[in-house]
């Protein structure tokens, strides 16, 4: 099926709502997503238009939206954009939603501490055994050597013929 997926970021500008349903928990915010430019006469930074959009995320992601979004923070959602239309006493209104699939804080503007939930089973999420840190050293392709430190020399590989 196709769908629209759109990813947006912005502000909460609504306290976000949580309810239970009878099909699991459902959660609700605004996002107000403003475009920036830069106005070359005045050298500065402005404010265009700002769009608005209803948010909805459910079952856990309604859960830990509800324990770690608040008003004005900067978050970033992915998700299904619904598109509404309604002609209520001869005037026409549309409506913008997000099915949310995603939501997080916008690292660009701030930090976050991360915290794991228990899964809706009950059963505890396990646990991964930890990793060694990644070799971050750039390696030339192909080559199982360590890049050399600058002022060395690599040595030259043996020919077999």
């Amino acid at each position: 099926m196709n769908e629209t997926m759109i990813c947006a970021v912005g502000n909460v500008a609504t306290q976000p709502v949580h309810r239970e349903t009878p099909a699991g928990p459902s959660a609700r915010f605004r996002l107000a997503v403003t475009a920036r430019y830069l106005d070359r006469e005045k050298n500065t930074w402005t404010d265009g238009h700002t769009n608005f959009f209803t948010v909805w995320a459910n079952r856990q992601l309604a859960a830990n939206v509800t324990a770690s979004v608040n008003l004005g923070d900067p978050v970033v959602v992915q998700g299904r954009l619904k598109v509404r239309t309604d002609v209520h006493e001869g005037q026409s209104r549309t409506w913008a939603d997000i099915d949310a699939v995603a939501i997080g804080h916008d690292l660009s503007r701030g930090t976050a501490a991360f915290r794991r939930t228990g899964r809706a089973d009950g059963a505890a999420a396990p646990v991964p055994p930890p990793r060694p840190e990644p070799n971050w050293e750039t390696q030339a392709v192909g080559s199982d050597q360590p890049e050399p430190v600058r002022g060395e020399q690599r040595p030259e590989p043996a020919l077999v013929t």
